[in-house]
């Protein structure tokens, strides 16, 4: 099955108040990430809404990748949130978990 402690698990949660940035924004980041990884031992999941989609008007989305994670990954997911950082999106967070203990 390929969990954890035998592969790594990226979970990248994505929370606006606008929905359709999201859409958009995780759609971009899944886009990038797809055309540069091209490896058959690690999966990008598309996004989608989190197990819980709406916490205080904000709505959260969430993207995980599976895989074992190497410098030329590491630098590919920074890279990818870099461009999205400098668009200067204001109402979007983004964060990324590696190995997380809660998928919600």
């Amino acid at each position: 099955m390929k969990y954890p402690p035998f592969c790594d698990i990226i979970l990248i949660g994505f929370s606006s108040v606008n929905e359709s940035n999201i859409k958009k924004i995780s759609s971009f980041v899944y886009n990038k990430l797809s055309a540069k990884i091209k490896r058959d031992d690690f999966k990008i999941l598309k996004p989608m809404p989190s197990p819980i989609d709406k916490i205080q008007n904000k709505y959260r989305w969430r993207m995980i990748l599976k895989g074992n994670i190497d410098d030329e990954i590491n630098n590919i997911i920074n890279e990818t949130l870099k461009e999205i950082y400098n668009q200067n999106i204001k109402d979007m967070r983004i964060v990324v978990d590696v190995n997380p203990n809660n998928m919600m």
